[in-house]
């Protein structure tokens, strides 16, 4: 079987598709990956080439028409000259250029996987439209993946496709976690703290993401400062490629940066996870959180945002506690919980990691993906 993959950067491709490419790879498929190979993470994209051709394509994530009509071109020629069995799309921009591109060349499968909705908080015009074009994906796919319940379950609501059409793998999540891979490491622990000249005793919260401002950072932020003039035994390490809208010099922590650790980018996340006690991801939006079952896995407890998406990932009192989204009284108050009761956070980080073993194992969602491709015919016309 051969099978591309659209997704929209080096970045993305970590995040979701080394697991899968990989195992497609070992079962004798031909793997195409077509993204924007510019980004600061190119570098594991081509570690990727002995099991992937990849292919650079002109996707943006803004709303660009000119470099968006050279990708529409561009993907139709890669498309026409491959004749792939399977065309899967992850990410927004991504799934709407490549689907319809796909529907346009003939692909027969076409797949998009749904990971968060950008237009959840936009509102007016710029809403609709955004709306407009995930039903537009919708109905140009052949098959639609979700990755979680809630998510699902807030895309019937808003109408974008019924309930037959979305489909979730086993409890969610786009591939699962290595539980090898994320995993307590105290050489790790304390190698980090030493490179951030982090002391062994102090309490690290720890965000891992994107740094933009819909991940909920200035609100985090302004948390962190609150509890810092309580506790001189608090750090943060925010770990991430830079994505703020106003600027390196307009972000909230340069007013104050002190036991504040940027990373721009890593290749071992799981290292910062093991340095850390409380993994925190107050989200404006969220697909379902990926970083959370990292977290899970790495015997973390999470403070995160009660929304759709992240409530798949994190049992509420049981493997971390949920807040409101933009509440920075509510995210101190659960950082306060968390930093005084020890006994609290082993117990809700020890529940995580065995979530994450029981019900998020990479190894059965990946083996879901290959099931949900083998049982997929072009049965959708238009």
């Amino acid at each position: 079987m051969r099978i591309c993959f659209v997704i929209a950067n080096p970045f993305a491709l970590k995040a979701f598709l080394a697991a899968p490419i990989a195992e497609l790879h070992k079962r004798g498929w031909a793997v195409t990956v077509a993204l924007n190979l510019s980004g600061s993470d190119a570098d594991f994209a081509n570690s990727i080439g002995a099991k992937a051709s990849l292919h650079h394509i002109d996707l943006l994530r803004p709303i660009a028409p000119l470099a968006d009509l050279r990708a529409v071109f561009q993907l139709w020629r890669l498309f026409r000259l491959e004749k792939f069995d399977i065309v899967h799309s992850l990410t927004p921009k991504a799934g709407l250029l490549a689907m319809l591109t796909a529907w346009m060349a003939a692909v027969p499968r076409r797949v998009h996987t749904f990971t968060g909705q950008v237009w959840a908080t936009r509102s007016g015009k710029m809403r609709w439209l955004l709306k407009t074009l995930d039903r537009v994906i919708a109905n140009f796919a052949t098959a639609l993946l979700v990755d979680g319940h809630s998510q699902r379950d807030f895309l019937v609501r808003e109408g974008i496709a019924s309930s037959n059409q979305l489909k979730v793998l086993g409890e969610g999540s786009v591939c699962g976690v290595d539980t090898h891979r994320f995993t307590p490491n105290s050489q790790a622990r304390a190698a980090i703290r030493r490179t951030y000249q982090i002391p062994t005793d102090a309490l690290v919260l720890l965000y891992l993401g994107r740094l933009h401002v819909e991940k909920g950072l200035a609100e985090l932020v302004a948390a962190f400062h609150h509890l810092r003039r309580h506790n001189d035994r608090l750090h943060l390490l925010l770990v991430g490629p830079d994505e703020w809208d106003s600027g390196l010099g307009q972000q909230p922590w340069t007013k104050n940066p002190e036991n504040i650790h940027v990373v721009e980018l890593t290749a071992k996340p799981e290292q910062y996870m093991a340095a850390a006690d409380i993994f925190c991801l107050p989200s404006y939006r969220e697909g379902f959180g990926q970083s959370l079952l990292e977290a899970a896995a790495t015997e973390l407890p999470s403070i995160a945002s009660q929304i759709y998406g992240i409530s798949d990932a994190v049992v509420d009192g049981t493997t971390g506690l949920l807040v409101p989204a933009r509440d920075v009284e509510g995210l101190t108050h659960a950082l306060t919980r968390l930093i005084d009761e020890p006994a609290l956070r082993h117990q809700l980080g020890q529940a995580a990691r065995q979530r994450a073993i029981d019900v998020f194992s990479q190894t059965n969602l990946v083996t879901a993906w290959y099931n949900f491709y083998a049982k997929l015919s072009p049965l959708k016309t238009i």
